[in-house]
């Protein structure tokens, strides 16, 4: 397929707001998790959590988007310039033909719960002042960031679990392939939320420690929120930047909460991702595996991920410095691997400390120095949802 250059982007997370706070905080191996502390959560778990949300509120015309969701995309898009790029981006293509692919699991539904804290104890009727257009609803996030960023092209949010923000790259390339758009901003924003927290905490899939994927003894994820943007636009034939060279999507339709156990999906995710590059398994540098630490997950991806690439291409989840973004994860884990082709970084393993013996792929515990051309990025979500997009760099 004919790449999309990542021609500017920005991540912000529990490890800080920008690009260069999780750059630092991936080379010192310093986790943004923490015990849980939100809210009135009595559950013993850790979160990925962003600072100052609570004390940030949208004001003015975009008053009606208030909530942790929007609070966070705002947050998200005043780092990094990347509001100044969409303008010079705007200025080359037009308002009109600049797309918005939003990918968000649980949107505002923070907003929902407060609002049911505070309905009339006579008629239960809700407060006056809730919004659920702007705020829950699942078009929310995307049409607050186009209406930030001036933005008048084909706008759409996908909400597909833990794949949603790494589809939507998928979805733009589609967009601007059959010529919707010629560029787009492409994200993802998922906040913290009772719903998340307790929902996790019911099925059994929340550890009481920070997570440790791969780990002979891990026992579940941590939750954590970000927000994410990236603008793309077709690349040049000399192009420096990060390039998309490939996506795949499956759905395995096996269970509601559990992958396929032998990774079924998420093989032929993987698989489609090659394909579309026109790349072999050999040529992939690294994986960002999704990684979440239950045990069944982790096993389900080790089988694709042997299967596909064998045991030797190094590999390595990063959510032991996030915690689990959920609709976030996509962009939030693209953006690492950018970070990693462009600074000569395999991440390491946080918090895992001795592989589970019944794994073999081939994971990586500590920080590597390497030069990186190519990198796979893996999410995989709810429902059998799987997505792997391929990134690479050409040569210098």
């Amino acid at each position: 397929m004919k790449p999309l250059a990542v021609t500017a982007y920005t991540v912000t997370n529990a490890l800080g707001r920008g690009i260069a706070a999780s750059l630092t905080a991936l080379r010192r191996g310093e986790s943004g998790l923490r015990p849980c502390d939100f809210e009135d959560a009595a559950l013993s778990t850790w979160i990925g959590r962003v600072a100052g949300l609570e004390e940030d509120p949208l004001t003015g015309e975009f008053a009606p988007f208030d909530c942790r969701n929007n609070r966070l995309a705002r947050l998200g898009l005043e780092q990094d310039r990347f509001g100044a790029a969409v303008r010079a981006a705007r200025e080359r293509h037009g308002a009109d033909r600049i797309g918005v692919f939003i990918g968000t699991s649980t949107s505002g539904i923070g907003a929902t719960e407060h609002a049911y804290r505070q309905r009339d104890p006579a008629t239960g009727r809700l407060p006056a002042g809730f919004d659920y257009r702007h705020t829950h609803n699942l078009f929310s996030a995307a049409d607050f960031t186009r209406r930030w960023l001036a933005l008048r092209g084909v706008v759409l949010t996908v909400s597909t679990a833990c794949s949603s923000s790494a589809k939507a790259f998928a979805s733009a390339y589609r967009h601007m392939q059959v010529g919707f758009c010629d560029a787009a901003v492409v994200g993802g924003v998922d906040s913290l939320c009772l719903t998340t927290l307790y929902g996790f905490n019911a099925l059994e899939l929340a550890s009481s420690q920070p997570c440790r994927p791969w780990d002979v003894d891990r026992d579940g994820l941590n939750i954590g929120e970000a927000a994410g943007f990236a603008l793309l636009e077709w690349a040049e034939p000399d192009d420096a930047r990060p390039l998309l060279l490939g996506y795949g999507e499956s759905s395995d339709a096996h269970h509601m909460s559990a992958a396929h156990p032998e990774g079924a999906g998420a093989v032929l995710a993987m698989q489609q991702a090659l394909a579309r590059a026109e790349l072999r398994p050999g040529q992939v540098d690294y994986i960002n595996l999704h990684g979440t630490a239950t045990p069944s997950n982790d096993a389900a991806e080790d089988r694709a991920v042997l299967r596909v690439f064998g045991p030797d291409t190094p590999c390595s989840s990063t959510k032991g410095w996030t915690g689990h973004t959920l609709g976030a994860a996509g962009i939030t884990e693209a953006a690492f691997v950018w970070l990693c082709l462009e600074h000569a970084l395999i991440p390491g393993m946080l918090n895992t400390r001795r592989i589970d013996p019944n794994l073999g792929a081939g994971v990586v515990l500590d920080n590597r120095e390497q030069p990186l051309r190519v990198a796979l990025s893996n999410s995989f979500g709810f429902g059998g949802t799987n997505c792997s997009l391929l990134f690479g760099r050409r040569a210098a």
